[in-house]
């Protein structure tokens, strides 16, 4: 049928309007995409480079330098190695396992190190590298570098590692570094994102513990670029960390490795001040143990031998060694009374052997008395009589702030693991944490040092620096930080009378130079550095009456640990005092016996800086002092060591 031309004339009209809608819809949806596009690679540009950017380049740590430590002259106690590692990124490897196989065959990965790196993969996140071998060789690190592209997630890295140059000597008081560990990780409350580095380095114990946020540093970065499977092509740039801070310690390495070599032998620690200003010179725990051994990871052999040791190496007996002070804890009664006017320099106490309370004997460790007894004889022979009447008239409270005065019951506050607080009983004390009431016989015990009365061997390194100088000194071990000085604390004057204090420096000076003192075999003949001191011997088990009436069995003929404590404290010049040392031997039976000779041969080596000349002890003894110094292994004096800066 033939249209009109008005019906051709309405559908020409109709179809217009159509493709007029259609153009607009096309030009509106192009307008959009265009926006879009514009939107995208304009506005967002940046945004859209960096996801593009992070699928080439990856970001990683680069782990900081630790800080150095020296000694007080310079040399070097905690450095740091080349160390040559092999790490892999789960998500880049694939399948670890596979992966793990191969690297197996270019270098030896024992069984119980694949299990164990494949353990750890499980439980961290897929990006973060894992140690698979470390302290590889050179060979072995440019095996795997030659065979990369079969070994995907696998890289090879070089980084530093801790060495303690100095062994054994300072295990106790620098300590030692170990890999982060999830316990580490879980202490810390917002965990410094380099502690993710694959088994980066954190200290364990000693300064190394304590100083760690100052030694450890701040992370550096690098970028570098990876492939399509995570290989690592090239590194593009690189932002440096900032090192540690270097440590200088107020020890010094010969007279600490003297000491060592002095206690060889021996369950034993010796601590030596200057009481001039607390820095501590020496510190020394017997037996001690190669941290280095803890660096690199120790065998379970050699970790199972010393926990097994009955001598106990692996504590610092010199800060967290607690035991009863015995006799030299008779400056703290006698100082006491003497403050409290109970008793003056001149009056004496007639000592018959025993003090008689409440039908219970309190024994003198001399069966049949001292005599007439004055305060400076006291001291001189050690009586325990005068002791017991001295407690019953100031009492314990009195005794004790007197013990806090000079330093015992107090924890130093040193940079060492696990320092002690001791014990300092009181009245309220006991209540407390024995349920009973205090009883006169246990002001008795306390005067001589026994009872509930522990002291650390450091702490009385303390008490005896603050006898000698009449200041209230506090001990310092570390001497500067990058070179800026510590301050020296407690230079202020003790609240005691300075007669009394003469009073009982002159007892001590007695004690070793005196007729009847009871570290006479111990005296110093040199002039200008006669020694004053005092011996001490703690009981470790209970005499009964029946053995006391039999005779007291000899420490010799009984087994090691039911042995009494030795201890010996003594400072000198006596006059100009220069050093103070304290000596506890576990279980080594008398205190002028077994600590003093010990203390005496420390103290010389400090106040001469080098192996004690024979002409400071009596003729008699030299042949047999020389013998024992040749058969200590003492190390050569080393020159100072020059470590990196951090300008």
């Amino acid at each position: 049928m033939k249209r009109s031309p008005a019906d051709t004339e309405k559908s020409a009209k109709r179809i217009t309007r159509r493709g007029l809608l259609l153009g607009a819809g096309q030009v509106a949806m192009a307008g959009v995409l265009v926006a879009r596009m514009r939107y995208m690679q304009v506005d967002q540009a940046d945004e859209y480079r960096m996801l593009a950017e992070e699928n080439r380049v990856n970001i990683r740590l680069v782990p900081p330098v630790r800080g150095l430590i020296y000694d007080r002259k310079g040399v070097l106690l905690a450095g740091n190695e080349q160390n040559y590692s092999i790490i892999m990124v789960r998500e880049d490897a694939g399948d670890p396992e596979e992966v793990l196989d191969r690297l197996g065959k270019l270098v030896w990965i024992s069984p119980e190190d694949k299990a164990k790196a494949l353990e750890e993969m499980s439980r961290r996140s897929p990006f973060v590298p894992v140690t698979i071998a470390d302290r590889v060789s050179w060979e072995d690190i440019s095996k795997v570098a030659v065979n990369a592209p079969a070994l995907p997630g696998v890289t090879p890295e070089m980084g530093l590692s801790r060495i303690y140059p100095m062994g054994s000597d300072f295990a106790h008081v620098v300590g030692y570094v170990g890999p982060v560990s999830d316990y580490d990780l879980s202490r810390i409350e917002d965990p410094d994102p380099v502690l993710q580095i694959p088994r980066f380095q954190i200290g364990k114990t000693g300064v190394e513990n304590k100083h760690e946020g100052q030694l450890r540093g701040e992370a550096g970065t690098r970028r570098i670029e990876v492939n399509a499977v995570g290989r690592v092509m090239r590194e593009l740039g690189r932002q440096e960390g900032v090192a540690g801070a270097n440590l200088q310690l107020t020890v010094n390495h010969a007279l600490q490795n003297f000491a060592e070599a002095r206690l060889s032998g021996e369950s034993a620690a010796a601590v030596v001040m200057d009481p001039r200003n607390g820095d501590i010179l020496a510190i020394a725990s017997a037996p001690s143990y190669d941290p280095n051994k803890f660096v690199r990871g120790i065998s379970s052999k050699d970790y199972n031998g010393l926990l097994e040791d009955p001598y106990r190496p692996l504590a610092n007996k010199t800060a967290q060694g607690t035991y009863p002070p015995g006799s030299t804890f008779k400056m703290v009664t006698a100082l006491a009374a003497l403050e409290a006017g109970e008793i003056d320099l001149e009056e004496t106490i007639t000592c018959r052997g025993y003090t008689e309370l409440h039908d219970r004997r309190f024994h003198c460790w001399r069966r049949g008395g001292h005599g007439r007894v004055n305060l400076v004889k006291s001291l001189r022979e050690s009586c325990d009589v005068y002791y017991y009447e001295l407690a019953q008239r100031v009492g314990i409270e009195r005794m004790s702030a007197m013990a806090r005065k000079l330093g015992l019951g107090i924890r130093p506050d040193v940079p060492l693991s696990g320092v002690a607080e001791g014990l300092i009983p009181t009245k309220e004390w006991k209540r407390e944490v024995r349920g009973a009431d205090w009883v006169v016989g246990d002001s008795l015990n306390a005067a001589i040092g026994q009872g509930f009365v522990l002291a650390s061997p450091l702490q009385l390194a303390i008490m005896t620096s603050r006898i000698a100088t009449g200041q209230v000194i506090e001990p310092r071990l570390v001497r500067s930080v990058d070179g800026v000085e510590e301050p020296v604390l407690g230079t202020e004057p003790l609240d005691v009378d300075p007669a009394h204090l003469a009073a009982v420096q002159q007892g001590m000076y007695e004690v070793v130079n005196g007729t009847r003192g009871t570290a006479g075999r111990s005296r110093v003949v040199a002039e200008g550095v006669r020694m004053a001191g005092k011996t001490g011997t703690s009981q470790v088990r209970n005499i009964t009456a029946a053995e006391r009436a039999a005779g007291v069995t000899r420490n010799e003929d009984l087994p090691w640990e039911r042995r009494d404590h030795a201890l010996f404290v003594s400072f000198a010049p006596h006059d100009a005092p220069e050093v103070a040392v304290s000596v506890v031997v576990e279980h080594g039976g008398g205190g002028s016996t077994a600590a003093a000779p010990i203390a005496r041969d420390i103290l010389l080596a400090a106040l001469y800086d080098d192996i004690p000349p024979l002409d400071a002890y009596p003729s008699p003894q030299r042949g047999t002092i020389r013998s024992q110094f040749d058969m200590m292994e003492l190390r050569e004096p080393q020159a100072p060591s020059q470590g990196r800066s951090r300008a």
